[in-house]
């Protein structure tokens, strides 16, 4: 009875093959694993949460995350380090799909990024229509795919950006015209025939698996789905198969098997090499996790207030109001009630801000009237949950036909970071002045993020009002250096954050307060949304 096979690791024109091997011997392990009984310190996990549950959620229609993104920039609001790709070449059925799924499971991490080369077929010309639909255009070749396409997208993941992805249809061999957005990689797992076919996209990604599965297992694989999944007949497929499929990946994917820096035998069944690969991307984490509250509790501070920061005027009318809202023993029907008559009139101090230009309309009486109009093209709202969302119903009230987003952002309790939890932004945001809400501002860490997630879907920072009824000295600093194009605007600003990152002499915890729960023992001014 032969023995049980052992796991082995083999240097291969450099590049790492992982397998089995019945014959080799138990030594080879020690190159994968320390030594039995050698202290290894605990590896430092990346994940915002202490639980070992994995930080999603799927549905039948889509993922949804339980775990926030951690800061992607510094406190000069830029992108410190990119995001992670991983490439994942091989041939068509050969698993790489099953495996990038594997390797998004077990690195526990939230906001990972599955990229399919799938969505990046060229528009086909009429011609290629009629071919494709005979089985004889050839879809396995380099020239079937927009390489600028795919390069231009990665490269914005990378630097943090959102994208729009493509949706091909295989059953009519065309695009869609609808197309998907992604944002918000730190891993971005990249997977293709023809993942390592391109000098420029070989530079864009960090780790190179190949995934090596028998052709015919492949065949297969290939069958069950272009004919269960794609509608295609057997004949056809068989066709396909040995007239483009099989020489092109003796042709074109084969070779790159070399550009490798891991070669996965037997795809989704190594559970060996997804562990490594797991552990290298995990390490890879780490040197990127960053921590951005304390760097701006310690910097930009005793420097004068800068001059993009507006302050509504302190009537007596307004520090009256500030009174009522700051008193701890005011009832919440008046601290609502005085909040919303504060907040409509920051919302107009704020739209007074906007661009005008000059125009001349006619009276009822014939005469004209030289007048002004906002010169921009619309104006989106965007609360920051949970407390910018009560600032929503004054801007409504005074801007017709307004378009809202929201961004929810915690703290998370164990690092004290804020962590990115969820977005929805109108689509076109970009060619809109945007009014980012949030109702206390402590540090700007929250404040911050959002700014970011903004950038990153390419609104212009000049064109970005980021509106608070109570700021922090420490939080106006923090912005202003980060984003100096950003205009802050809010009816007051208190000079201290003590230790807890509380404004001091503040007004509390808006959120509680307004909606009537109860504070948590460590609730930061900076991000009420702690409490939800």
């Amino acid at each position: 009875m032969s023995s049980p096979p052992t796991y082995s690791s083999v240097r291969i024109s450099g590049c790492w093959a992982l397998g089995t091997d019945a014959g080799s011997s138990a030594e080879s392990l020690d190159r994968l694993y320390p030594p039995v009984g050698s202290t290894k310190p605990p590896r430092k996990r990346t994940t915002s949460q202490c639980k070992s549950e994995p930080p999603l959620l799927r549905t039948s229609k889509r993922t949804i995350y339980t775990a926030g993104r951690p800061p992607w920039y510094n406190e000069h609001g830029t992108q410190s380090k990119e995001a992670f790709v991983i490439g994942l070449g091989g041939g068509s059925a050969s698993g790489k799909t099953t495996v990038a799924t594997m390797i998004i499971e077990a690195l526990d991490v939230p906001w990972v990024v599955l990229l399919s080369m799938d969505s990046f077929y060229k528009v086909l010309t009429k011609q290629q229509q009629e071919q494709a639909a005979s089985n004889d255009f050839n879809f396995d070749h380099p020239d079937a795919f927009d390489f600028d396409l795919i390069i231009a997208t990665l490269k914005k993941l990378k630097q943090g950006k959102s994208v729009k992805i493509p949706i091909y249809d295989f059953t009519t061999h065309s695009r869609k015209k609808e197309w998907k957005t992604l944002y918000g990689a730190n891993v971005i797992i990249f997977e293709g025939i023809m993942a390592f076919a391109d000098k420029e996209l070989l530079k864009l990604l960090d780790l190179k698996i190949f995934v090596d599965t028998d052709s015919d297992i492949r065949l297969v694989r290939r069958l069950r789905r272009d004919i269960s999944e794609r509608g295609r007949d057997i004949e056809g497929v068989i066709k396909q198969y040995n007239k483009f499929v099989k020489p092109a990946f003796d042709q074109y994917i084969q070779p790159t098997m070399r550009l490798a820096d891991i070669v996965v035998p037997r795809g989704s069944g190594n559970t060996v090499a997804i562990d490594l690969i797991v552990q290298h991307v995990h390490s890879q984490l780490e040197e990127r996790e960053l921590s951005v509250r304390a760097a701006l509790a310690s910097a930009h501070q005793c420097h004068p207030l800068p001059q993009t920061l507006s302050v509504l005027k302190s009537t007596p009318q307004v520090r009256g109001m500030h009174t009522i809202i700051r008193n701890k023993e005011t009832s919440r029907d008046e601290f609502i009630f005085y909040s919303k008559r504060l907040m409509r009139l920051l919302i107009e101090h704020a739209l007074s801000l906007l661009p005008f230009q000059s125009c001349t309309v006619q009276t009822p009486q014939g005469q004209d009237y030289e007048g002004r109009m906002y010169s921009g093209k619309q104006i989106t709202g965007v609360s920051i949950l949970r407390a910018g969302e009560t600032m929503e119903p004054a801007l409504r009230a005074v801007c017709k036909d307004v378009r809202i987003g929201t961004i929810l952002i915690q703290t998370n309790c164990n690092t004290g970071e804020p962590e990115l939890h969820y977005l929805r932004l109108p689509k076109d945001i970009s060619e809109d002045h945007v009014i980012l809400m949030d109702c206390t501002v402590s540090t700007g860490a929250a404040a911050m993020m959002a700014v970011r997630v903004l950038l990153d879907h390419d609104v212009p920072e000049d064109k970005i009002f980021l509106l608070s009824l109570l700021m922090a000295e420490m939080g106006v600093h923090s912005v202003a250096y980060a984003f100096p194009r950003v205009k802050i605007i809010t009816t007051a600003v208190d000079k201290k954050v003590n230790d807890l990152f509380r404004i001091i002499p503040g007004i509390g915890n808006f959120g509680d307060r307004y909606f009537g729960t109860d504070a948590p023992p460590d609730w930061s001014d900076d991000e009420d949304a702690l409490s939800t």
